[in-house]
């Protein structure tokens, strides 16, 4: 029996709004995946902004706290001298200070001096950059002096920027938390030996930390 035109109008009506929900939710469910990613990374920005904020904020009340302490001539020391820098290895909170080392420095050279003007940055100060043209460089060095050995377990190299002028310099190596201390200290001085000073033109490097195959701090040593 054929359907009469009212009917066949009704059943394409139907079918047209079905498939304009269909078309619609696949739509929706792609924007959902998008603001999900948008709010994950909006969340994590906002993570290290906080940590950075956080550490700066110690940084300039350690600052305070040396300058109170030491007078103006604590401003050259922790400034010029690297003091705020040095400081940064064992300032507490750690877990406050490792969310931006370069952060905390910032505050505690703004901190130690009699102004009371803040400038926290605005994004993280810490950056990590790869030096892997070094490690070979160390190792022949090593190799003419007598320290073949210890150089060998140097691993690994990576600059550390602590601001626009300061950096570390981090080694890995193959020790363990079990290897004897003497071993890490040779290694240390070996290297801090062999970089006597070679800091570049436009910055200063304070601090050589070495740390084991799991990247747990071992010891440091000035540079």
């Amino acid at each position: 029996m054929r359907a009469s035109a009212q009917t066949r109008q009704a059943g394409l009506t139907v079918a047209t709004a079905l498939l304009a929900l269909a078309t619609a939710s696949c739509g929706t469910g792609g924007d959902d995946g998008a603001d999900a990613q948008r709010a994950t990374s909006s969340a994590s920005a906002a993570t290290t902004e906080h940590g950075t904020e956080a550490a700066y904020d110690a940084g300039w009340r350690a600052g305070k706290r040396i300058f109170a302490d030491g007078g103006k001539g604590s401003s050259v020391r922790e400034v010029v001298w690297g003091g705020c820098v040095r400081r940064s290895l064992t300032a507490q909170p750690r877990a406050v200070v490792e969310k931006d080392r370069g952060a905390w420095v910032l505050g505690c050279k703004q901190g130690v001096g009699t102004g009371e003007d803040r400038h926290p940055p605005a994004h993280q100060v810490t950056r990590r950059e790869p030096a892997p043209d070094l490690l070979p460089r160390f190792r022949s060095w090593a190799a003419t002096h007598g320290d073949r050995r210890p150089a060998g377990h140097a691993d690994r190299t990576v600059l550390v920027h602590l601001g626009a002028r300061d950096y570390d310099v981090e080694l890995t190596t193959t020790y363990t938390g079990r290897t004897p201390e003497p071993q890490v200290k040779r290694l240390a001085d070996t290297f801090a030996t062999w970089w006597d000073g070679d800091d570049g033109d436009n910055a200063n490097a304070w601090n050589l930390i070495l740390l084991d195959e799991a990247g747990n701090r071992l010891t440091t040593r000035d540079l």
